[in-house]
């Protein structure tokens, strides 16, 4: 068992549990920007402007100019049951910490951010740049990213250095938090199964995948790894080395009121407002973007007597880190070379993990 604060459930919203329909609304989509167009504004921020936003159950279909169309995204609202909710609240509130390594996701460089404010920036772009240390050295010459609040969990096959230097390996965060990891399992399980339900066809091809490496796979789900983003308004890109025929699958927790966080597809013109217990099933490898989040005065008289359950640094330029509120999403997708992973490594990495997979257990 965890032992937690009860301030953890002061605001959490949960969800109605509605049913999980098959048969809904279907609309088909064209482009409104072309592939070039909307490439020159990877990393940049957009806004519901112009955008058809959906609050309802809805499948969307995308158009090719030859007329053949492919799924982009489904929509249900409210469909994790609240057990699973408060499950997943309970282990992963907690969970996004601050990188600087989500790429194109973590929007474009502000120079007004108090973050980069106190630093000499050189070669700057979009969405990465280097800067001066004291010393004079140089630090990632455009490589660094605005700080954000994302973890991963599950499993990976790149390596993270400082905590483990090998690839094919349980995350950082899974390690350091395998009791916390554990106990939310079964709300992984329950975005599993919307994916199942929806759309057997993929799930059946991205579960075949998985089994190839049971041992690299999140309990018995078609998954091996969660991007676990905070109050995270994400620039324009696409999701990076996630399985091509697969699809990513997003639910959010939510503590207190806000208003905005769409998920975009401004090459679409569409966008979807996910809540708590709402299934998005989305085509990943399409440019998807999130609009900012905000309190109206409605949201901030609900919100006012909600204790904080972070460290609130507010000059420390972490996009979303002084917020009252919590939005929480939950990105669930299989990583396309994990398959690739030889088992002596993978093997070798958990036992330096002190990790017993077949017990699915932390050696103490």
């Amino acid at each position: 068992m965890l032992n937690l604060p009860a301030k953890i459930y002061d605001g959490l919203v949960l969800p109605k549990n509605n049913i999980l329909k098959a048969g809904v609304k279907e609309v088909i989509v064209k482009k409104v920007m072309t592939d070039d167009a909307i490439a020159e504004k990877q990393g940049h921020n957009f806004t519901e402007e112009g955008i058809t936003i959906y609050d309802e159950d809805i499948d969307i279909y995308r158009m090719d100019q030859d007329g053949t169309t492919h799924l982009l995204a489904k929509l249900r609202k409210q469909v994790i049951e609240p057990d699973s909710i408060r499950v997943g609240w309970e282990a992963y509130h907690a969970t996004a910490g601050s990188t600087q390594q989500r790429g194109a996701a973590a929007g474009p460089i502000d120079p007004e951010n108090p973050y980069w404010k106190s630093k000499k920036l050189y070669n700057t772009g979009t969405f990465g740049t280097g800067y001066f240390l004291k010393d004079g050295r140089t630090k990632n010459g455009g490589r660094t990213n605005t700080p954000v609040l994302s973890t991963i969990m599950g499993f990976y096959d790149k390596p993270h250095r400082p905590f483990v230097k090998g690839k094919c390996r349980l995350t950082s965060f899974s390690v350091r938090h395998f009791k916390r990891y554990k106990h939310g399992l079964p709300f992984i399980e329950a975005i599993d199964n919307c994916f199942k339900t929806l759309i057997p066809d993929r799930h059946a091809h991205q579960k075949a995948r998985a089994d190839l490496k049971p041992h690299l796979r999140i309990n018995n789900t078609a998954f091996t790894t969660v991007t676990v983003n905070r109050n995270f308004r994400t620039g324009l890109h696409m999701d990076d080395g996630d399985l091509r025929g697969g699809y990513g699958n997003l639910t959010v927790i939510e503590r207190g009121a806000y208003h905005g966080g769409y998920t975009l597809f401004p090459q679409y013109g569409i966008g979807f407002n996910v809540r708590t217990g709402d299934f998005l099933a989305m085509d990943v490898h399409q440019w998807h973007c999130n609009t900012a989040l905000y309190e109206t005065p409605d949201d901030l008289e609900i919100n006012k007597n909600l204790k904080y359950l972070y460290k609130n640094k507010p000059n420390n330029g972490i996009l979303g880190s002084i917020d009252k509120y919590t939005r929480m999403a939950f990105v669930c997708y299989y990583r396309e070379k994990m398959a690739e992973c030889k088992d002596d490594l993978t093997f070798e990495n958990f036992k330096n993990q002190k990790y017993d997979h077949e017990n699915n257990t932390i050696i103490e």
